[in-house]
């Protein structure tokens, strides 16, 4: 038997990220509540809260002015 991992998309690890910082349920209720395991729940609320982080930072202008630069630049 042939044992295939499954793919989610990102609305779905986004639905499920967004429903464990809520905290209004444990990872067991979520686990079982989506079919997904709580060590991935865990790992793409993480994923998530960094993401959030980088939005409302300057990193991210910095790196978009960076890349901007390097584009401009002739060779």
């Amino acid at each position: 038997m042939v044992n295939m991992r499954r793919q989610h998309d990102a609305a779905f690890k986004t639905r499920v990220a967004f429903e464990a910082a809520k905290g209004e349920k444990t990872l067991a209720q979520l686990a079982s509540e989506f079919d997904v395991h709580p060590n991935q729940i865990r790992q793409w609320h993480r994923h998530l809260l960094e993401m959030m982080l980088d939005i409302f930072s300057d990193r991210r202008k910095k790196a978009e002015k960076g890349r901007e630069d390097l584009e401009a630049e002739p060779f």
